[in-house]
């Protein structure tokens, strides 16, 4: 498995889910998978969607070059791979079980999934990924993840045979939507390390996932936030 620059953007969107893209290729909008990763979670208002969505509608809600503006390259979609993955070092990562380490138990079938390159050549990536599913499947899935993976400050990930340290710090979330959880990772590889911002928010049936870059992240949640949240 290879780890470009930003030490594998797809171990930083939260990285017990999205180890499990590492390890079986990008997720399709018409794909099953997991989501989430952070720190805290706060209500706040609640979003007018009271069905989940199909992963077609929730394609649609995905950001793209003309919300990011200029200097933005989409992604082409990652093939599969099928290394395996260890986690050591975090007990409430290991109580959780190899399928919810590997995303198995918490699937949510609706989903929907892109990653761009901010000024080719400079290795900055943005990853997004919409999960639907109900309210309360959501919250417990997701703030599962974010709470067993806060709750260490540092753990290894082994994905075939390549050792990633992760650290984990939690940072404030944007005050967006009904619930939402913020950290920084530093994933480092070979001595090479690089930090990776997730960012989620639940608005209603949908959370919305971004990771990248610290400053992407925070430059642009707000309008993946809205995007997600539009109706019709």
């Amino acid at each position: 498995m290879r780890f470009p620059t930003t030490a594998a953007l797809c171990l930083g969107t939260a990285t017990v889910l999205v180890l499990v893209a590492c390890s079986n290729g990008s997720t399709r909008a018409a794909d099953p998978t997991s989501s989430g990763s952070g720190s805290g979670r706060q209500e706040g208002r609640t979003a007018p969607a009271a069905r989940p969505l199909s992963s077609a509608a929730l394609a649609k809600r995905l950001l793209d070059e003309g919300d990011l503006g200029e200097g933005y390259t989409r992604k082409a979609e990652q093939p599969s791979q099928h290394d395996d993955v260890m986690v050591s070092g975090c007990p409430a990562l290991s109580d959780l079980g190899g399928d919810a380490a590997a995303g198995g138990s918490l699937d949510f079938p609706r989903r929907a999934k892109v990653s761009f390159t901010y000024a080719s050549g400079t290795g900055s990536e943005l990853s997004e990924e919409l999960y639907s599913g109900t309210a309360a499947e959501l919250s417990s899935g997701v703030g599962r993840i974010f709470e067993a993976m806060t709750s260490c400050s540092s753990y290894q990930v082994l994905v075939g045979s390549t050792p990633i340290t992760v650290t984990t710090r939690h940072v404030p979330a944007p005050q967006l939507g009904d619930e939402r959880w913020s950290q920084l990772l530093t994933l480092t590889v070979a001595e090479h390390g690089d930090v990776v911002k997730q960012t989620a928010v639940r608005v209603g049936t949908v959370v919305v996932v971004l990771s990248g870059l610290p400053a992407l992240v925070d430059a642009h949640v707000r309008r993946a936030v809205g995007k997600a949240r539009l109706t019709g």
